[in-house]
């Protein structure tokens, strides 16, 4: 991928998603109604919104799943119709869109994340498996490689869909609802994997979550913009040094380091 010239900070507030006079209707309801929004590169977005809100619906048609009855959904400048850049997107959907009894791996599971849409029976390459272990091995789940997918508990699997995100080293993670079902714990150091991510390297965040407190801890109180009953939380960090960071064994490795700090200080160390 052609990297820009632009000097960090002007890059920095790029539009990776354009939305213009969005609308969906599911059943004859307006679940997303002229919306108009915009996510710049290193912007970390927080949706919060009741039940059937479309938080959901919105991600959907990002990701292009689904599309709008009505307006325009752009991808890096690019209409959603024309975009093909399927590898600049990590998406990791609900828990619920898994099928616990599919029969795959770890190793497998993380490895389909560099398929894309094109790419469908790609031949992979030492490459390929080199990313893949640069992911598990900052995901800390290296050791369940072989392990059934299914097998897993809710807090791994978590982790190997991020993993499975970002072994393509995304410019856009998006993520819907990623700490369900998991416990305490894993949900805290979840929030501090992404937002030492955020911070430090060349990722914008849409993500869906319930756990309000968390949300608002990160992103504040104050909605930047709200649209029927989805209320958008918007973080943007620009710290110049780290804008141009697109490694993906670098980004990898501060997410590990930033786990393992965050357990020395719960040791009290």
């Amino acid at each position: 991928m052609q990297q820009s010239t632009r000097p960090a900070g002007e890059r920095c507030h790029l539009p990776v998603v354009s939305m213009e006079n969005v609308s969906f209707q599911y059943e004859q309801r307006n679940v997303i109604e002229e919306l108009n929004f915009q996510i710049l590169q290193r912007d970390f977005v927080g949706l919060i919104g009741s039940n059937g809100a479309g938080k959901t619906t919105l991600l959907r048609m990002i990701v292009g799943l689904l599309k709008p009855d009505r307006g325009e959904v752009r991808l890096f400048g690019t209409p959603l119709g024309q975009f093909h850049d399927w590898e600049r997107i990590g998406y990791v959907p609900q828990k619920n869109a898994f099928n616990p009894l599919f029969p795959a791996t770890v190793r497998e599971v993380v490895l389909s994340g560099l398929y894309g849409r094109k790419k469908l029976f790609k031949r992979m390459n030492r490459d390929d498996y080199k990313k893949c272990e640069d992911a598990m091995h900052a995901l800390r789940i290296e050791e369940l490689a072989d392990r059934r997918i299914g097998r897993l508990s809710g807090g791994q699997q978590q982790r190997v869909f991020l993993a499975r995100a970002l072994v393509n080293n995304p410019e856009l993670l998006i993520l819907d609802e990623p700490t369900v079902g998991i416990d305490s714990e894993s949900q805290e150091n979840f929030f501090h994997m992404i937002r030492h991510m955020h911070q430090r390297h060349n990722i914008t965040f849409l993500m869906v979550s319930h756990d309000i407190e968390m949300m608002h801890a990160y992103l504040g109180y104050e909605p930047a913009h709200t649209s029927g009953k989805i209320k958008f939380f918007v973080k943007h960090t620009h710290e110049l040094d780290n804008c141009a960071e697109t490694n993906l064994a670098h980004s990898l490795r501060g997410i590990r380091l930033a786990e393992e700090s965050l357990e020395a200080v719960n040791r009290g160390e």
